[in-house]
């Protein structure tokens, strides 16, 4: 028995082997040859992924649990339904379920591993970051820290590389990268305001180590720095001089007072006025003055804003005074000291003097009073009265002036006013006393100033408001006068000719030959007015004329008001124009009318002087005068028939 018991399992088991069909067991499950798979991202899978053993009778169907819309199945077999992407979903799963009759026989699961490419470039959280840098910032310090300067790349995997390009020349040389993997952002140097108060950088990142590695991405950002300026340097007092840009030579000032005065403006001091400015300009606090030592028995006061030196009281005797000037910042963090060397001179009591002994001034007629008289040289410009003390240029300030001989015009400062309205032109002569009120030395100058009819043209440069007429207005006045110029001659030139053209042409036979212009009679102008320049004696007479003749030739026409001289009778009727000419002078005889001087051509050197509207009592005796063999050989000559109102001699 116990021997059967023993084989009764094995024999059992060898039963059930070997059932008829239909009594066998049914443990028939659905399976997968692999349920892990690996694929790139972005890849675009077609073919199936797996083949779904499913028994007879049975479905598969994907199960709740399974990626969204990343997997279908047709037929029996599982396909990816998507192109996968690492970024979004690194694993993607497939639940596989097999039921018969709606009863769930087998689950399974299958795995799909995204592997991670290269495809997305970096991007920085910023296109351009400002960044405010303190001036005395400490070197090897972190000026911006890593985090707020890393680029983020979706690539999870990669690394990122970073490199700083300077885009203001030099700036490399105070920044830089801590590596090229940490972008924090390192001071190398110490900064200066002065020198490069903002810098600009190009911050670049890349997702490969070079760029010949492919794929490879970058992407770029602006860094702007800019340095507030740190209170470093203390007042200077200027000017000074820079021995190195960064260290001033301060100004030290020098001046002088007269003893036994109080002066009523602040000092003049050398190089300039006592001023300071804080050193640290980007700051620029305002500077307090004041005097901490030297000033003796309080003989100076300076002004604390503007740092003007003025005398409180008089210096009873020479000295000189070492001042030490202070110079601090209002918010009373630095200061400077610089010192004032005051001296105390004898006043030898010079005067003032005057740079000019005459000043030019000018003035309008009819201006009233409290008017301005303005610089001759500069009629834009008032005309200034100013002496100069020439020991102390201190003084200057104390100097008045006043009009000491003329009421029709005051001082006012160093500025001639008018008292009166102008009714006459001319020119006035004015002294002007200056006077030093410290020292009583006076002394005095002249002022001519031209009483005008109109207001001088200004010499400034601009144009004057006061021109009537403009550049086109007097051209085209122009050419209307000079039209009018050429009919008046054309006019002049026909009524020549209408009047004494057959006259011409009666007495000769031939152009009547040029005649030197002093034989011309030129005793009066076209206007009627006589002209009294002389003209040159004839070059063929031996004898000089006796009086001066004109040195104008007169048009021809109508007898003046004044009477001019006609010529003989005989050479009216009918010897040669060009026989006798006559020259009026300018002498008057005492019974009335001008003498007149008469020249023949043919009777060389010899002449006849005429008095026009004489009395008869002189022709008598002119004629008398006047006969001889000289006048016997010329036919219709002057001798032979003179005019009832011409005498001859």
């Amino acid at each position: 028995m116990g021997s059967w018991a023993l084989l009764w399992p094995p024999l059992l088991f060898t039963g059930l082997l070997v059932r008829p069909p239909g009594t066998t067991a049914q443990a028939q499950y659905c399976s997968v040859n692999k349920d892990i798979f690996e694929v790139e991202e972005n890849t675009n899978v077609t073919e199936p992924l797996v083949d779904i053993h499913v028994p007879e009778g049975q479905e598969v169907t994907l199960g709740p649990l399974s990626t969204p819309f990343a997997f279908r199945i047709q037929g029996n077999q599982l396909f990816l339904n998507v192109t996968p992407d690492y970024e979004e979903n690194s694993l993607l799963e497939a639940q596989l379920l097999c039921q018969s009759g709606g009863t769930l026989v087998t689950q399974l699961r299958v795995f799909v591993s995204v592997l991670d490419v290269n495809d997305n470039a970096p991007e920085f959280p910023f296109k351009t970051k400002e960044i405010r840098v303190e001036e005395d910032t400490e070197v090897n310090s972190t000026v911006i820290p890593e985090t707020q300067l890393q680029a983020e790349d979706r690539d999870k995997v990669d690394i990122l590389f970073y490199t700083l390009q300077e885009m203001t020349a030099g700036a490399s040389d105070y920044f830089s990268l801590v590596s090229v993997n940490r972008p924090a952002l390192r001071l190398d140097r110490p900064l200066d305001f002065y020198e490069r108060p903002n810098m600009t950088f190009w911050l670049l990142v890349r997702d490969t180590p070079g760029e010949n590695v492919e794929p490879s991405h970058t992407a770029t950002a602006t860094l702007v720095l800019h340095v507030v300026p740190a209170d470093l340097r203390p007042p200077w007092f200027l000017p000074c001089t820079f021995s190195d840009g960064y260290v001033c030579i301060q100004a030290q000032y020098h001046g002088a007072v007269p003893t036994g005065h109080i002066l009523p403006s602040p000092l003049v001091l050398r190089p300039g006025p006592i001023y300071a400015e804080d050193g640290d300009r980007g700051i620029n606090q305002p500077i307090i003055y004041s005097i901490f030592r030297g000033n003796v028995n309080g003989t100076f006061i300076i002004h604390p804003d503007s740092g003007n030196l003025t005398v409180a009281r008089s210096v009873p005797s020479p000295m000189t005074f070492l001042l030490l000037v202070k110079g601090q910042q209002a918010d009373l963090a630095r200061y400077s000291v610089t010192q004032v060397t005051v001296e105390a001179v004898a006043a030898a009591g010079s005067p003032p003097r005057f740079p000019q002994s005459l000043y030019r001034g000018t003035v309008v007629r009819g201006a009233g009073a409290g008017v301005v008289v303005k610089d001759a040289a500069a009629p834009s410009q008032p005309l200034r009265i100013q002496a100069q003390d020439p020991e102390f240029s201190d003084l200057n300030s104390a100097i008045t002036y006043r009009i000491t001989n003329h009421s029709h015009f005051r001082m006012e400062g160093e500025v001639v006013l008018t008292t009166t309205t102008l009714a006459q032109a001319g020119a006035f002569y004015a002294e002007v006393e200056a006077n030093n009120t410290v020292t009583s030395g006076t002394a005095t100058t002249v002022i001519e100033i031209q009483v005008s009819e109109q207001e001088p043209p200004s010499t400034g440069g601009g144009p004057s408001e006061d021109k009537r007429f403009s550049v086109v207005d007097m051209a085209a006045l122009g050419g209307v006068l000079g039209a009018l110029l050429l009919l008046a001659l054309l006019g002049l030139a026909v009524l020549v000719h209408k009047h004494y053209g057959p006259r011409l042409k009666c007495c000769s036979g031939k152009a009547p030959e040029p005649q030197p212009q002093g034989f011309d009679n030129q005793a009066f102008l076209p206007d009627h007015k006589a002209n009294w320049a002389p003209v040159p004696s004839p070059t063929h007479d031996p004898k000089p004329v006796e009086a001066p003749m004109p040195a104008e030739p007169a048009p021809p026409g109508p007898a003046s008001p004044g009477g001019a001289p006609e010529p003989p009778a005989a050479a009216r009727a009918g010897g040669s124009p060009t026989a006798v000419r006559s020259i009026l002078t300018k002498e008057r005889r005492p019974e009335g009318g001008y003498k007149a001087v008469w020249f023949g051509e043919d009777i060389g050197a010899e002449a006849d002087v005429v008095v026009l509207n004489a009395p008869t009592l002189d022709m008598d005796g002119t004629s008398d005068s006047g006969s001889g063999d000289e006048g016997a050989g010329r036919a219709g000559g002057p001798y032979d028939a003179p005019g009832g109102d011409d005498s001859y001699i």
